[in-house]
């Protein structure tokens, strides 16, 4: 009996042996196939072909960006980047023209496009075009500016900064630096999501607030404005500009002018960090435009494949974040490549 015991034992130990072989086999298999996975399409993005095999849809954006304006690059290679990922066909358009954008959105609802991301920094002119995408089955996603209208007019979820929180920061920023009377720089008429950027800082503000209206499109006029303003009222000491590209013409303002007022600017670029990093600006709001466009075309893919839908009837933020000389030395590589 002693000797059927140990020959069962020894039995019982085999198969053990076998069985955890077997399994540690097969689960290590398991974990170098989906390591594989990842890994491969990791490589196919770096390398410019979809990590996934769905079909070759086609997302259309349509922006209020004028000619010339790097925060739209940055947010066009955050989609673009995800349309790689995404086997989607991107297409951009842009008009600072109300009208014109809606005819845009128009003209894609015409190709029976897949996907739409717009902006509503106009609503009232865009609101017409964005139902009619949602009457012909296009799902919407705005971006940037509409959060207030976005879900009202039938778009999926809104990505973005909230543009009246955004201003807030500002003003208190301003609060902390001691600044007594600044003078916000609206570059586009008729924008509500400037309006309230503008309307933000006057808020929090402790100081006296001036809105100052330029053609954003002329960008010597742009200076020259904000220069006859500083050498008329030397009482101000912060210019707050609505973009990047209009940091660099406050700071030249500035300079002709002879004022000691500090340039702060909305939104980031590779001169705005530099700027930052020199110590010519003071300080920037970061709204991430790469993750607007990014996000934007990535949900749209997930709405096709999965029905997938964020912010559960809000807004998906994406800034703001005050950035200032501390941070510029680590964001510069980002900036540089067109990314932050």
């Amino acid at each position: 009996m002693a000797r059927v015991r140990t020959g069962v034992r020894a039995v019982r130990a085999v198969l053990a042996t076998v069985l955890g072989v077997s399994l540690a086999a097969t689960v290590a298999g398991c974990s170098a196939t989906g390591g594989k996975r990842a890994e491969d399409a990791r490589k196919a993005a770096a390398e410019g072909r979809s990590a996934v095999d769905t079909p070759r849809w086609t997302v259309a954006m349509v922006t209020h960006s004028g000619d010339g304006d790097t925060f739209w690059d940055i947010v066009q290679n955050g989609a673009k980047q995800a349309a790689v990922k995404d086997n989607i066909n991107f297409l951009y358009a842009h008009s600072d023209e109300g009208q014109q954008q809606a005819q845009l959105v128009d003209s894609y609802i015409d190709k029976k496009v897949d996907g739409l991301i717009v902006t509503l920094a106009k609503p009232d002119a865009m609101k017409a075009a964005v139902a009619r995408a949602v009457k012909a089955g296009i799902p919407v996603i705005t971006v940037n500016s509409g959060s207030e209208q976005s879900k009202a007019f039938g778009a999926l979820t809104h990505i973005g900064q909230d543009e009246t929180i955004a201003g807030e920061a500002v003003g208190d920023e301003l609060d902390k630096r001691g600044r007594k009377k600044a003078l916000c720089v609206l570059h586009e008429q008729g924008n509500v999501g400037h309006e309230q950027r503008c309307g933000g800082v006057k808020k929090t503000f402790d100081g006296d607030l001036q809105n100052l209206y330029v053609d954003g499109t002329n960008m010597p006029d742009v200076q020259a404005s904000i220069e006859a303003k500083l050498q008329t009222d030397r009482s101000i000491d912060a210019v707050v500009t609505l973009g990047a590209p209009f940091a660099d013409a406050a700071a030249q303002a500035k300079k002709a002018a002879g004022s000691d007022a500090e340039i702060d600017t909305f939104d980031l670029n590779a001169k705005v960090a530099a700027g930052l990093k020199s110590g010519q600006l003071g300080f920037a709001v970061d709204q991430q435009p790469y993750l607007q466009g990014y996000e934007a075309v990535d949900l749209l893919w997930l709405y096709r494949y999965n029905a997938d839908v964020l912010g559960g009837g809000r807004p998906v933020l994406t800034g703001p974040q005050i950035i200032t000389e501390k941070d510029a030395a680590a964001l510069a590589q980002f900036t540089e490549r067109g990314t932050r």
